[in-house]
């Protein structure tokens, strides 16, 4: 995985030098182009500020990014598996086919053997790369700009109903099953981490998380079943200020956020992420930390459950939370996001270094590796 992996400053030292040495283990994602590649690829470098590591094909595609029509990154990890490789470029064919297991018995393939090849070479099935690469390009049009009928044609769909219903499973219902309810508002954010999912009325923002979050789609009906709300596509200022404020962050500029949240959790909860908010930039603490502030140590368990139910990824920084010895720990945006967003912070407010993931040795609580 990719805490296991050399910094990302390595990394890019070796995307600059096209070295083979990390072949298979680590691909890089351009911003700039939304393609990912091999590090040893051909083509011109990209900044340092576009470039973003990731461990796996299957992580790079979740992010919305599409592979490398030059160092074809897909082929050089699906090994000498034939039917991978004939499938590959059949998807490269046809990239906004919406496939199904239909199309592929037509072909004369059987499903399951496709769908355990894909797994063993590339840790994705054949169908979830094709909707992944379908899906990850229409956010990523979405949030520049594009108008929803561009983004439903690039993403393959034969109707604007097609398009809807994809994205009806995450954020909601149709605005014409909404009448009479109050609004929520959600929109896709992009970070160089990947999209995320902001959900907002006209003044707070309700949830904001990283789109590929297992527990999301758990998240958003518990928020509209609790706020008795519709969830339709759109805009509000809450979710126009995250926004900006993750842009500076991202940028390295601040980590200071001040948009409206409406903390719908328990007293409990509540307390435990007002702790979160308060540790600095360029700082961690455990959860036992948190528990000795709040309650007892005996509430270790029941901070680690409060850190799970934040649905307020980097603005309420569980992030900054680790284990007692300073380890990684559990993670809804995903270990690989979590170590990154820390070293990115250990850049902006440099605390007192201590070896940590990148070492031997463990993190302290209060310090961060870098």
């Amino acid at each position: 995985m990719l805490f296991d992996l050399p910094n990302d400053d390595i990394l890019y030292d070796a995307l600059l030098a096209r070295s083979s040495d990390y072949e298979g283990q680590a691909f890089v994602c351009v911003k700039s182009t939304g393609i990912f590649c091999r590090l040893s690829c051909p083509a011109r470098k990209p900044k340092r500020e576009n470039s973003i590591f990731f461990d796996s094909v299957s992580a790079c595609v979740n992010s919305g990014f599409r592979p490398c029509q030059r160092c074809r990154p897909l082929e050089q990890v699906s090994g000498k598996d034939p039917l991978v490789k004939d499938l590959l470029r059949l998807l490269d064919s046809r990239p906004d086919h919406r496939w199904t297991e239909g199309d592929l018995v037509r072909r004369g393939f059987d499903p399951s053997t496709v769908r355990r090849a894909f797994k063993r070479s590339l840790g994705v099935t054949f169908l979830d790369l094709a909707r992944q690469r379908r899906m990850g390009e229409a956010a990523r049009q979405l949030s520049l700009g594009s108008s929803v009928i561009e983004a439903q044609i690039d993403a393959g769909y034969e109707s604007p109903s097609g398009f809807r219903t994809a994205f009806a499973r995450l954020v909601g219902e149709a605005p014409a099953k909404s009448q009479g309810r109050v609004l929520l508002f959600a929109d896709w954010v992009e970070t160089p981490l990947g999209p995320m999912v902001a959900v907002a009325d006209r003044t707070h923002l309700h949830l904001i998380e990283f789109h590929d979050r297992r527990a999301l789609p758990a998240e958003m009906e518990k928020l509209k079943r609790k706020t008795l709300s519709a969830v339709v596509r759109g805009r509000t200022p809450p979710i126009d200020q995250a926004e900006r404020e993750l842009k500076n962050y991202f940028a390295g500029r601040s980590a200071d956020f001040r948009t409206p949240l409406a903390m719908d959790g328990s007293a409990f909860e509540r307390q435990v992420w007002a702790e979160l908010v308060a540790i600095p930039a360029g700082e961690t603490r455990s959860y036992s930390d948190i528990a000795r502030k709040i309650a007892s140590h005996q509430a270790v368990r029941a901070v680690a459950r409060a850190n799970g139910a934040n649905c307020f990824a980097i603005l309420v920084p569980c992030h900054r939370c680790v284990g007692a010895d300073g380890s990684l720990t559990g993670y809804g945006g995903g270990l690989q996001r979590k170590r990154w967003l820390l070293r990115h912070e250990g850049r902006m407010h440099p605390a007192e270094l201590f070896k940590g993931w990148d070492g031997e040795e463990p993190v302290q609580a209060g310090a961060l590796s870098v």
